[in-house]
């Protein structure tokens, strides 16, 4: 099981600079919202693309989700372990909790031609 991180861990980490977060929801979710600095990584493309993103093994990493319910995240974490990252927690309340407690998120914003 993977360990777990706590909100104010977690923006703790990212203000620092000290942990990569992985937003496993992925697509029009990761566009519309996501955590600051999120990477998006689906359940889906974990062996295509983990190497790719996530280069340093060792790093801090946190995947989330949208909340306790969404299994996404979990996924992601287990298998990024079974690929030899060696520090992955989980942000098990996702994104819904991050934004019920009035934190900072990002967009990505699509270019007008």
């Amino acid at each position: 099981m993977t360990a777990l991180i706590t909100r104010d861990d977690l923006a703790v980490a990212i203000d620092a600079g000290t942990v990569t977060v992985v937003d496993t929801l992925g697509g029009a979710y990761y566009d519309q919202q996501h955590l600051p600095g999120a990477l998006a990584l689906t359940p889906a493309d974990v062996d295509a693309q983990a190497f790719g993103l996530l280069p340093d093994r060792e790093a801090a990493i946190v995947t989330y989700c949208s909340n306790p319910a969404c299994s996404n995240s979990g996924q992601v974490a287990d298998r990024l372990t079974a690929l030899g990252y060696t520090d992955v927690r989980k942000y098990r309340e996702g994104i819904q909790d991050w934004v019920e407690a009035g934190l900072p998120t990002e967009t990505v914003r699509s270019e007008s031609v």
